[in-house]
């Protein structure tokens, strides 16, 4: 059974860090690419970062290049989404998910991840 768990949400300030973790187990994820998504309240989810498991490569929404990092620690089978100078607008429940597929021109389709968590809370106060 593929879960995909999301923790390390919660209620900060403006200019606040916090780092969410994404634990993939039940399946073998070596080939997958691993995205961090969000979803505001009335909005659609959108596209935030996504690494590629064996080159390490990494993508970013303009929204949030230059102060989020992903990262990933195969032996742990984790993926984390540094998150710092947190906006108000980064609040948001984040979802990690899972993509099997090799084309960049895709990481940020929702359409092309197969498994996802159950999403964190990110609240950021003004």
């Amino acid at each position: 059974q593929v879960q995909l768990v999301e923790s390390g949400g919660g209620l900060v300030q403006a200019g606040d860090s916090l780092r969410l973790s994404c634990v993939a187990s039940g399946h073998t994820f070596s080939s997958y690419v691993m995205g961090w998504f969000r979803q505001a309240p009335g909005k659609e989810r959108q596209f935030v970062a996504a690494i590629n498991w064996k080159e390490s490569i990494t993508y970013y929404a303009d929204s949030v290049k230059g102060r989020f990092t992903i990262s990933r620690e195969n032996a742990k089978n984790t993926v984390y989404l540094q998150m710092n100078s947190l906006k108000p607008e980064d609040t948001a429940v984040y979802y990690c998910a899972a993509g099997d597929y090799s084309d960049p021109d895709m990481v940020s389709s929702i359409v092309n991840y197969d498994y996802w968590g159950q999403g964190t809370q990110v609240t950021t106060s003004s």
